[in-house]
């Protein structure tokens, strides 16, 4: 017996294959879903891990600011007392420079020469004097230039011959030479560091 399926079995075949089609885009698109659902909650994560991590470099860096701005100030306070300390040895040398430089000049000041004026400016000393020859005056130069441990130089600025009276209400006139000379002092650091060398010449008999 011969049997004959009269229903529209075509039309049946592509209904399922449009389920079976729908299904799976259904199933694809969820499974897309799913995967674009946890794509963007590992994103979300990672960002708020980050932000995490920037707020707490955000703070450290602020730490270290504050810390490299109070070494700033610790420097800065540092450098000054550093300074005043400096200033404070400056003034305690300087204090005994005068003395030196008087204790200088009478031990290398030759006989024959007598000193009549002192100025000092920072460094410089201006003197005048007044010398029996010049022979004594080339003395005195050469006695300041090498052997004292306080003056740098000393320069002669001028010289002069002048004639006075032997004594008070004398008639007889005396040749003498008036001279005035620069001397340049050593930086009190390096003065005090010398040794003193012990002069040749005797002191000058005061003015």
């Amino acid at each position: 017996m011969i049997l004959i399926n009269l229903l529209p079995h075509r039309e049946e075949r592509r209904r399922q294959r449009k389920r079976a089609f729908f299904a799976g885009l259904g199933v694809s698109a969820a499974v897309g879903l799913l995967v674009a659902g946890l794509w963007y909650g590992a994103v979300l994560q990672m960002t708020k891990a980050q932000q995490s991590r920037n707020g707490f470099l955000r703070d450290e860096i602020a730490k270290l600011e504050a810390q490299i701005k109070d070494i700033a100030n610790l420097r800065a306070e540092i450098e000054g007392l550093k300074a005043r300390q400096g200033a404070v040895e400056d003034l305690q040398v300087n204090r005994n420079v005068p003395v030196h430089l008087l204790d200088e000049l009478v031990r290398l000041t030759p006989e024959g020469v007598y000193l009549t004026s002192l100025k000092q400016a920072d460094a410089v000393v201006q003197i005048s004097g007044v010398a029996q020859t010049n022979e004594r005056v080339s003395e005195f130069l050469r006695n300041a230039q090498g052997s004292s441990p306080w003056f740098e130089r000393m320069d002669l600025a001028e010289i002069k011959a002048v004639s006075q009276p032997v004594s008070a209400g004398s008639r007889e006139q005396r040749r003498l030479f008036e001279f005035s000379a620069r001397l340049s002092l050593k930086q009190p650091g390096a003065a005090a560091s010398a040794p003193a060398k012990p002069g040749a010449s005797r002191p000058a008999k005061p003015a």
